[in-house]
């Protein structure tokens, strides 16, 4: 998981005065990590479990620790929340005795919090501090008993309220509500708040010097190479990467993908576009990519070998030459788009 921060600067929303989108496909990103730590502070501190059935008052105290990221990405209107949280919940128990009331406390611990297990209830390890005697063991089982399903109920909660956008979420309803002309005193009309724009931030043109003897980049370019292994047999990821109705389908944004040699892509509602110079089912993809905000004429060369050394085993290397030293981020984009096109479902194999 990327961390809050590290995106693309091309795909972060700023506030603009003349409101446009640019190519209408770039993300909003909100660090979501301060916000998570006081909302499950608020919905699993001080929750009473008992009060006094069995001679037990069980009830939690404190959100101890949360460690971890989360972050909310909007894109036209979408909300990817993102989230790998660990947190660990005190709890108390104060046990009637016939030589009086006897306390015990302990945690309840969730290892592992993440999206990518939002529709399953996450594991909640509780545990006795101290001496773990009759009454701690007690205190334990009943919190097992009518503690756990409190507390999954209330995370349950959160990864609801991420799911609707987090802090983001009435950030977005007021921006909506803002955009409605008002009647102001005296009848005067409030005037709309400005939208939103999303700018790519432009790749300056290099200095374009043709490749020295020696085998060097031209100045102002660079080469990536990247391996990757991919549990999934070559041809599936071949027909991944050439199928633009998956392409649409996951980014939500549109893609029009030739299957021939020397036919045209477009990806990302026009922002990535090229032309298919090589094709070998299973075996190799080489084509010329650019983005829209580079300099007019750069393009890049991008060439996929895919090996598949056992069945539904392939790893695919990587070359892409011509590319602008001021992109920073470019390299990662293969890569990355076929792990979310596979690991979403797009791309099963």
């Amino acid at each position: 998981m990327a961390k809050f921060g590290e995106g693309d600067a091309r795909w972060i929303v700023q506030e603009r005065a003349d409101g446009a989108n640019v190519h209408n496909w770039h993300w909003a990103e909100r660090d979501c990590l301060d916000w998570s730590r006081a909302l499950l502070s608020k919905l699993l501190a001080g929750l009473p479990v008992l009060s006094g059935e069995g001679g037990l008052t069980l009830r939690t105290t404190t959100l101890d620790k949360l460690d971890g990221e989360a972050y909310v990405n909007i894109r036209k209107g979408k909300v990817i929340p993102g989230y790998e949280l660990s947190l660990t919940l005190a709890w108390e128990a104060d046990a009637t005795t016939e030589s009086g009331v006897v306390k015990v406390t302990g945690t309840a611990e969730v290892p592992y919090l993440a999206d990518e297990n939002a529709d399953e209830d996450p594991e909640l390890r509780i545990t006795v501090r101290g001496d773990d005697g009759p009454l701690a063991r007690r205190a334990k089982d009943a919190f097992i008993a009518h503690g756990k399903p409190l507390v999954i109920t209330k995370i349950r909660d959160y990864v609801a309220a991420m799911a609707n956008g987090g802090p983001a979420k009435d950030e977005i309803d007021s921006k909506k509500i803002s955009t409605k002309a008002a009647p102001a005193a005296g009848g005067a009309a409030v005037a709309p708040a400005p939208s939103v724009k999303v700018t790519a931030a432009p790749v300056q043109a290099p200095a374009a010097k043709e490749k020295k003897a020696n085998g060097k980049d031209k100045e102002g370019f660079k080469t990536i190479e990247m391996t990757e292994k991919f549990n999934c047999r070559s041809k599936d990821i071949y027909e991944i990467l050439m199928d633009d109705n998956r392409w649409k389908g996951f980014t939500q944004s549109n893609a029009r993908i030739s299957k021939d040699v020397g036919g045209q892509f477009s990806l990302f509602d026009g922002s990535i576009t090229g032309v298919n110079e090589e094709l070998q089912e299973g075996k190799l993809i080489v084509q010329k990519w650019r983005f829209g905000s580079w300099a007019d004429g750069v393009h890049s060369t991008v060439r996929l070998v895919f090996d598949e050394p056992e069945s539904g085993v392939t790893t695919i290397k990587l070359k892409q030459t011509d590319v602008p030293e001021e992109d920073r981020y470019f390299k990662f984009l293969c890569f990355k788009l076929l792990n979310w096109l596979i690991s979403t479902g797009f791309g099963s194999c």
